[in-house]
């Protein structure tokens, strides 16, 4: 499996460099060039499967054998979905009016990214160990991805992760699940801008193709293929569970509705139908609707601003990446009471994204709603719908530890700052291994763990 730039402008590669890159060096992001098809015996085969043996499946279609070994793939992701809650690592909950929802929220910070970046950050690890290596990881969040890319990678002393977040803009439990992880690896900046100011920073650090390369810089946002990848799972395994039978021809039709902000977790489920899986996919998005308007009317044109809602991991217009619906805060709070009150069922305000479509169009063909959070990491917009937050002890015992972070004020120059950081991080770890190399030795060792 060879893996080609977006932009094609940047050569074939494997799976390792797709791994550790992000962007690719002409600024597109990595993508198979080639999407396998499964048949329809391979889809009866898999639609017995868990969601942890669906997702060994998948990767191994991604990953070819003679990097990770097929064994060894098996015991990553079983690495990776040890630290889940659910017993299935997923659950689907079947509520009142036909109201399916698949909770891939289960992992360490309660958001459905903690599946993807589990096993990115197994992948990972495995081949820093094989080539004793060291990489910086540059994230940029509007809410989970930052707590789940630290969950993956804490504590790692070949990896240092640099995450901005828009100050504010997260919930409190969202910036705490970030500022209270006191590593030497985890380096966190509250940034005074919305996410896609965060971008940019972040996007010229890559682009400076010699700083990127020298510090081995690797992004773990929806821009690495790896995340796409394991979430193609989530659009087979609903499949699966919500098809009413694989006896009939042809089969049936599954609708998905996947909140959308970046991009990724639709992109995924736009490879499972390249693949073969007769899904309709629907992206439902907030009040910054970009991508509603993209796909009903064809303007992809910025708004002036990015609007603050509820659903703030959907605030974002600059996508990485279809019927569509948007829906606005009162939409969201009373798709949020309405599945309250019929089913004692709390939804996330994303989550209630996707119930407020659902609701607003009824429609025969069988429909699962993806939930990409636990409602009990946005007590506000439960409180603003009128509902009572259910918090667990351990989300309550943020408020009383201890926080970090490094505030980036508008003037400074962000990206300057962060490679300032990024140096000093790169010569912690160089002191710490005992590597005593001459800096022309110590740049070739950098460079190698990207060009293998």
């Amino acid at each position: 499996m060879e893996y080609i730039s977006t932009r094609g402008g940047a050569g074939t590669v494997d799976f390792e460099r797709t791994l550790f890159s992000g962007f690719a060096s002409d600024g597109g992001l990595f993508m198979p060039k080639r999407i396998p098809s499964l048949d329809r015996d391979t889809l009866w085969k898999w639609s017995s499967l868990s969601y942890p043996e669906l997702v060994k499946e998948l990767c191994s279609l991604f990953i070819t054998a003679d990097l990770v070994p097929r064994s060894t793939l098996s015991d990553l992701i079983d690495s990776a979905f040890s630290r889940f809650r659910h017993k299935d690592v997923v659950h689907l909950s079947r509520l009142k009016d036909g109201l399916n929802v698949l909770e891939l929220w289960h992992g360490v910070t309660y958001a459905f990214k903690d599946l993807s970046l589990s096993c990115t950050g197994q992948f990972l690890q495995y081949f820093l160990e094989k080539r004793q290596k060291h990489v910086t990881v540059v994230v940029g969040t509007s809410g989970d991805t930052g707590s789940s890319a630290i969950e993956s990678v804490r504590g790692q002393k070949n990896m240092d992760i640099f995450v901005l977040l828009p100050k504010g803009l997260c919930t409190q439990i969202q910036e705490l699940q970030m500022t209270t992880v006191i590593e030497d690896n985890i380096h966190i900046f509250a940034a005074h801008g919305n996410s896609d100011e965060i971008d940019v920073p972040i996007k010229e650090l890559f682009t400076d193709v010699d700083f990127a390369r020298k510090y081995n810089l690797m992004s773990l946002n929806s821009v690495n293929w790896s995340r796409i990848m394991v979430q193609i799972a989530h659009h087979f395994y609903a499949y699966f569970q919500c098809a009413p039978s694989l006896n009939t021809t042809p089969l049936p039709v599954v609708e998905i509705v996947v909140p959308t902000g970046g991009g990724g977790n639709i992109t995924a489920g736009c490879i499972a139908q390249k693949m073969g899986l007769p899904i309709r996919l629907v992206a439902v998005v907030n009040s910054n609707d970009i991508i509603h308007r993209t796909v009903q009317h064809g303007d992809f044109s910025l708004s002036e601003s990015v609007k603050p809602t509820l659903a703030s991991a959907m605030d974002i217009q600059l996508s990485e990446t279809l019927r569509s619906c948007s829906a606005s805060d009162e939409d969201i709070m009373r798709a949020m009471r309405r599945c309250w009150e019929e089913n004692h069922y709390p939804l996330c305000p994303h989550s209630a994204v996707t119930a407020h479509y659902h609701y607003s169009h009824p429609d025969s063909m069988p429909r699962c709603c993806l939930a990409p959070a636990s409602a009990v990491k946005f007590q506000d917009a439960v409180l603003r719908a009128g509902l009572v937050p259910q918090v667990p002890p351990e989300i309550t015992a943020l408020t009383a530890m201890e926080t970090r972070s490094t505030p980036l004020q508008r003037g400074q120059d962000w990206a300057q700052v962060l490679k300032a950081r990024i140096e000093a991080a790169a010569q912690r770890w160089e002191t710490q291994s005992g590597w005593l190399g001459s800096p022309g030795q110590r740049e070739i060792t950098r460079q190698g763990v990207t060009q293998a």
